[in-house]
């Protein structure tokens, strides 16, 4: 009370101003045992594969394979990060949509690795194209390089679907 006898009423709490963040997916370790985390293990995973591959190759067709390696490491990184995100629990303390960013992050990957599954496809398809080098016709690609990109064709093709699904989930997550 105060000296006159009226009493103060207590500041107002700001944690009570803001609204929690909204999350249908657990934190910590127990996004491991949804669907949904087992597919981001699994973009991670093929999407890592796909960036060896493709490095491995030595990059025959820079222009094709130059989009295709920076999808795959960009998607590597993020995904990562979206993953540690939820593992470590900060998805409860940022004040997020998360439903929504999960929905917005795994559509703009599933886009971009399609587009990355495509050229990586069209750089195998080039393997029996000649080219003149100086005197002689080589194949664009050699058959340790077509092997090669013929499995990273196919990883890519993997995790774009991981990507695809996980998309699935997330849009279910967003608009029941």
């Amino acid at each position: 009370m105060s000296a006159g006898g009226a009493s103060v009423p207590p500041p107002p709490n700001p944690a009570v101003s803001f609204p929690g963040p909204r999350v249908t997916l657990p934190a910590g370790p127990d996004i491991l045992r949804t669907y949904s985390g087992a597919f981001v293990c699994l973009e991670i995973l093929f999407g890592g594969l796909v960036w060896i591959l493709v490095a491995s190759s030595n990059v025959p067709l820079p222009l094709l394979q130059g989009w295709v390696m920076f999808v795959s490491v960009t998607a590597f990184f993020f995904s990562l990060l979206f993953l540690g995100m939820f593992l470590s629990g900060m998805v409860t303390q940022i004040n997020a949509n998360w439903n929504f960013l999960d929905f917005a992050y795994h559509f703009t990957v599933f886009v971009f690795y399609f587009g990355a599954f495509l050229l990586e496809a069209a750089a195998t398809s080039l393997h029996d194209l000649h080219c003149n080098t100086t005197m002689t016709l080589q194949p664009l690609l050699s058959d340790n390089q077509y092997n090669i990109n013929v499995a990273a064709t196919i990883f890519a093709f993997v995790t774009t679907a991981c990507y695809g699904c996980s998309l699935g989930l997330a849009l279910r997550r967003w608009r029941p």
